[in-house]
């Protein structure tokens, strides 16, 4: 199994009908959710699944789903576009990661299409303490998300 960064496909699709909201309005919120070296994810990934996801070894610190990302900033650059979110932390968090999925989900639907799959290369552990995932900053020309 292996965790490959990508744009997920299903993502480009739903994009060019319409169906992402990253400015903070409406009923859509992105999810940010951990997964273990055993998850298989990459272009392909429609949809979050909690299979092969991080579960907390002691505590409450993770939830299956992920978090909810916050500030959400959508800026043109020149000819870029792209999107930001605020650093995401567990707390008291005693678990392994080896990669991430953004994710899309409406209020009202059951929908939680993949967007982004992050690789982190390589295993990374927190033993009771603090779990970060901090994102590029806005405007460096390695955004998370950017179309240029």
């Amino acid at each position: 199994m292996a965790i490959s960064q990508a744009v997920c496909s299903v993502f480009k699709r739903e994009l060019l009908k319409g169906n992402h909201d990253f400015d903070g309005t409406g009923s859509v919120a992105y999810y940010i959710a951990l997964y273990t070296s055993s998850a298989s994810l990459g272009a392909a990934t429609t949809a979050y699944s909690s299979s092969n996801e991080v579960t907390n070894s002691s505590g409450a610190a993770y939830s299956a789903g992920g978090k909810v990302l916050t500030s959400p900033t959508v800026t043109l650059s020149g000819t870029t576009a792209f999107v930001d979110f605020a650093d995401v932390s567990w707390t008291s968090a005693s678990f392994t990661a080896n990669g991430a999925l953004i994710y899309r989900q409406d209020g009202g639907a059951t929908t939680d299409d993949a967007v982004v799959v992050l690789a982190f290369g390589g295993d990374f552990t927190a033993s009771n303490g603090t779990f970060t995932i901090q994102f590029p900053a806005a405007g460096g020309g390695s955004e998370i998300i950017r179309l240029g």
